[in-house]
């Protein structure tokens, strides 16, 4: 019996699976630390500091050419290594860093969204419909609960999000009809495999063993299971799981194919849609910052940028009636200028004298504040 040590990755593995991280941050934890290992001539971590984390970053910079998130995403998966793993501070890492570049999200029309979701059928087209209708990531959707979901309120809480974070949604009226349609047949393929011993599902944490028929329950079901039966990579256990991401993103795409749009439209792109389309209708941003599950307004503020503002398609209209109002406004100040000039030749030609104003025009006009003028008479002065 082997009772030494765990190996390195496997304690990397052991940690983030304490502190709850998701099964993919783990694959990609674990692969990142692999190939930093690995450019080392497999040299121990334990041996290394922050200088060779300098040189790691700066090659997938400089000769992989990676993205600025590629980057980053390996330099948290190091120092999560270095912090929680052999609890070792690496100090200031000064590598040649990715510069990220500012861009905007996708976004469809209305029109557009409605094109490419009439594309879709089936079980994908409803989960395309609670991307949109809802605001979901790609993995909300899919690791939505029967319980998750209130018919009456029309409303979705998404538990376990983005950050750990639980946030409560819209559900949109037009996707009722089709999802209650959809869980009465789940429910159905539920009690079949009840029937065949496969009917459990996983639960979070350690809810299994504090109640232990609560796997079987209709209410802690999958939205959307898959067909069959798999084995969990963590427990090993046969069981239900959800269907698998990329059933629905190429489902998208192909959608996309047919619908003949050319923009990169992805599954993402319908979250976009969502917040976009609010904040064109008049939702107010706080509204659609809690509806995203934003933890800052500033991340909801860049839809700002791509939402098609009020009189945006008619820029040329606009700028005739600012033309007409910038013309009638000098016209005005014309006529002011005719009446002053001819109310002073008046004067001077009663008077016999000269009119001087300060900073006067070559006609010697000084205009002055009209209210000032109404109050001290014409503000104009003739001297004999």
């Amino acid at each position: 019996m082997n009772t030494g040590k765990p190996k390195l990755l496997d304690q990397m593995k052991n940690v983030m699976r304490i502190k709850h991280y998701s099964l993919q941050t783990e694959k990609s934890y674990t692969q990142w630390v692999r190939r930093y290992i690995y450019f080392h001539n497999k040299r121990h971590p334990d041996e290394m500091g922050a200088l060779d984390v300098q040189k790691y970053l700066s090659y997938l910079a400089v000769e992989q050419h990676v993205s600025a998130s590629t980057q980053n995403q390996a330099l948290n998966a190091i120092l999560f290594l270095y912090k929680n793993v052999l609890k070792k501070e690496l100090g200031s890492i000064d590598a040649i860093r990715a510069k990220k570049p500012k861009r905007l999200p996708v976004v469809l029309t209305v029109e557009e969204t409605l094109l490419v979701l009439s594309q879709l059928s089936g079980v994908k087209q409803l989960m395309a419909r609670l991307l949109y209708g809802s605001g979901l990531r790609l993995m909300e959707c899919h690791r939505l609960r029967v319980k998750d979901i209130d018919i009456t309120a029309k409303q979705i809480m998404v538990c376990n999000g983005k950050g750990f974070k639980d946030r409560l949604t819209v559900l949109a009226e037009t996707v009722i009809p089709l999802l209650e349609e959809h869980l009465i047949r789940i429910k159905a393929l539920h009690k079949d495999f009840l029937g065949r011993g496969f009917g459990e599902v996983e639960l979070p944490y350690a809810l299994e063993r504090k109640y232990p028929n609560a796997k079987y329950e209709w209410g802690w079901q999958y939205v959307f299971p898959a067909k069959t039966v798999s084995t969990d990579p963590r427990s090993k256990v046969r069981r239900r799981h959800h269907v698998h991401e990329s059933s629905l993103q190429k489902a998208v795409k192909n959608a996309v194919r047919l619908s003949g749009i050319s923009k990169n439209v992805g599954c993402h792109t319908f979250r976009h849609c969502f917040a976009t389309h609010l904040l064109e209708s008049g939702v107010d941003i706080r509204t659609v910052q809690e509806l995203l599950g934003h933890s800052n307004v500033a991340t909801t503020m860049i839809y700002t940028h791509v939402m098609k503002k009020p009189g945006h398609g008619c820029i040329a209209e606009q700028q005739r009636s600012c033309d007409q109002a910038l013309m009638l406004k000098a016209l005005s100040i014309i006529n002011n200028l005719h009446s002053v000039f001819q109310c002073v030749m008046d004067c001077r030609g009663a008077a016999g004298g000269v009119f001087v104003g300060a900073d006067s025009i070559s006609a010697h006009i000084k205009i002055r504040n009209p209210r000032k003028a109404r109050s001290r008479g014409s503000g104009y002065r003739v001297i004999a």
